[in-house]
């Protein structure tokens, strides 16, 4: 199986970190307020860490050599009391940090979940529903260490080491130099290290998304029912293990980059306070100035205090630079161009006639090659019209001009005398139904399905909408009515059940325009007069505009136009396209003779 990624053109895969960073830095804007109470928490708590052992150094140096009791008691509760102050920020700190970077995520997932309803169709017939899936799952998913955490992480070790390093320095600025001799060269093995992790997360994430596509394609209902069917079970296992093998050895690389580098740092920095000790044992036997026990104590347990956060925010620093690899595939998704907007201005009908016309309308996906060229087509208020020609000839491409699923790339598609693209999507969502030849239904209640249309509809409504698709004596007859769940995409119901369930989710949309989308072409002969009778019934008083494959369904339409490689080369009425014997009527006998073998 392949896992190839869309077919659009991504950003550059390396593109300017600042501006990145940046972009990052923006989504925490609207919750500044509270970062920056996070920030005095942090500070204050940095504050409090750091007295603690100036208050040691006293209880070694004053209170205990001279028997002061009520000194060593009051430095004692003192730094019980730091303790107590410090979890009591630590905790509030941590609810909002946590509440913050909730926030931005879910800022994050409805951002490109927004940006992908905006996005036309061709964009979801070229990308697999998996990797779409991932980018929202599992790469926003990915981020949530670093948006909830990172950042109060970032300021709360950089307060601490600044305090630290200003704490030490006031005990003595010989042994603090000391201390942050090899400091630079850690900087520099963090930064190699959260470069590496980054190149590594990106591949990670592609694999994420291969598996996630191939989990969403093999195990739907179709996918599983293909795979059986065609004795393709064990090899898509196979290969469905071959992925996931590739994806433990890129989380292994994951893990393991740079450890022993980060491990050699953490040894270095257990081992500072020998080099402390060394350094003021050296210092007394040569006669420089000498170092009181408790300077020396208080010293060391900064110096301790200090490798926390230091080894801390080396870490933060590699993490952010990991996930700079998901936020710019985030990125990515909400960077793509929107083809199908809303005008500045949009024109807004509150009510629609229906009339539709096709003015010298070409469409083109890959240019120059034309799907459609010089189509000119009117159809009247409550007219129908009926589009027939050979596979490929442009009739679904046609029908998705009028409600925008695709813009022109020549001409104009008018609704009501109003060019569809000047139109808000509104009055174009309410103007036009579409009822195609594959139904989809919502893993949901009949009830529910039913009510996608139209939110608030009643019971009453509900109901009449499925007498008058023919669909509710059999929706009675269930165990549980309407409340009955359809099933994944409906698989408990039949083509043609799916088909009317389809036709009455519409009726109670209720368009003044409807696209019948080769409706009944994949349903046998009984149950395609049962869903016609739907039809004539969802018809009733409406502009039609159908796409045909079985002609007899389009006899009494008001035109009927033939498209043959994007143009139009017939039309007429049923009668006059039958007397000029040409292509329709061709496809007429042709039609004739099929059903009679049947």
């Amino acid at each position: 199986m392949p896992h190839d990624e869309p077919n659009w053109t991504p950003p550059p895969a390396d593109p300017d970190q600042p501006a990145q960073v940046r972009r990052i830095l923006r989504l925490f804007h609207p919750y500044r307020g509270r970062l920056a109470l996070v920030g005095l928490l942090v500070a204050a708590s940095s504050l409090v860490t750091v007295a603690s052992p100036f208050m040691l150094r006293e209880v070694l140096d004053d209170a205990i050599p001279h028997g002061r009791t009520g000194l060593l008691s009051l430095l004692a509760l003192g730094m019980i009391a730091a303790a107590v102050v410090n979890s009591v920020f630590g905790v509030l700190q941590t609810l909002i940090s946590t509440t913050v970077g909730q926030r931005v995520m879910h800022d994050l997932r409805t951002a490109v979940y927004g940006r992908l309803q905006s996005m036309p169709l061709a964009f979801f017939t070229r990308t697999r529903t998996g990797e779409v899936q991932s980018r929202i799952a599992n790469d926003i998913g990915g981020m949530q260490a670093t948006v909830t955490s990172t950042a109060t992480s970032l300021v709360s070790n950089l307060t601490s080491v600044i305090a630290t390093v200003v704490a030490m320095v006031a005990l003595d600025w010989r042994l603090t130099v000391v201390s942050l001799l090899l400091l630079p060269v850690f900087v520099w093995i963090s930064r190699r290290v959260g470069d590496e992790r980054k190149r590594i997360t990106s591949e990670r994430q592609h694999q994420m998304a291969a598996m996630a596509a191939m989990v969403t394609e093999s195990l739907s209902v179709s996918g599983i029912l293909l795979g059986r069917t065609m004795g393709r079970s064990v090899s898509m296992t196979q290969a469905f293990a071959a992925e996931s093998e590739r994806l433990v050895a890129l989380e292994v690389r994951t893990n393991m980059a740079g450890r022993w580098r980060m491990s050699t740092i953490g040894i270095v920095m257990a081992a500072m306070p020998a080099l402390i000790y060394w350094a003021a044992g050296i210092a007394l036997r040569t006669g420089g100035p000498g170092i009181s026990l408790g300077t020396l104590v208080a010293f060391v347990s900064l110096q301790q205090g200090l490798f926390r956060p230091t080894v801390s925010l080396l870490s933060t620093g590699v993490q952010m630079q990991t996930s700079l690899a998901l936020f710019q595939r985030i990125f990515e998704y909400l960077d793509l161009p929107v083809d199908i907007t809303e005008p500045e201005k949009p024109v807004r009908l509150e009510t629609v006639r229906g009339e539709v016309r096709f003015e010298n309308v070409s469409f083109s996906y890959d240019p120059p090659a034309a799907a459609l060229s010089g189509i000119d087509l009117y159809v009247p208020p409550g007219g129908s019209l009926a589009v027939v020609g050979p596979t490929g000839s442009g009739k679904s491409t046609l029908s998705y001009l009028v409600p925008r699923l695709y813009d022109v790339t020549g001409g104009r598609v008018l609704l009501d005398g109003v060019d569809v693209r000047d139109l808000d999507f509104d009055t174009l969502s309410r103007a036009v139904g579409v009822v195609s030849q594959e139904t989809y239904l919502f893993h949901a209640s009949v009830a529910d399905n039913l009510r996608f249309a139209k939110p608030d509809a009643t019971d009453k409504e509900i109901q009449a909408a499925a007498e008058a698709a023919q669909i509710h004596d059999y929706i009675a007859g269930l165990p549980e009515g309407y409340d009955t769940l359809v099933g994944e995409r409906g698989y408990r119901f039949s083509g043609g059940e799916k088909q009317r369930l389809a036709i009455a989710r519409t009726i109670l949309r209720d368009p003044p325009v409807l696209i019948l989308d080769e409706a009944t072409s994949a349903l046998d002969t009984h149950t395609e007069h049962a869903v016609q009778q739907a039809i004539d019934a969802l018809s009733a008083g409406r502009t039609t505009i159908t796409i045909a494959h079985r002609l007899s369904t389009i006899r009494h339409a008001d035109q009927i136009v033939v498209l043959d490689r994007g143009r139009i080369t017939e039309r007429g009425t049923h009668q006059e396209l039958l007397a000029d014997d040409g292509h329709y009527a061709a496809l007429v006998r042709r039609d004739t003779h099929l059903t009679a073998k049947v």
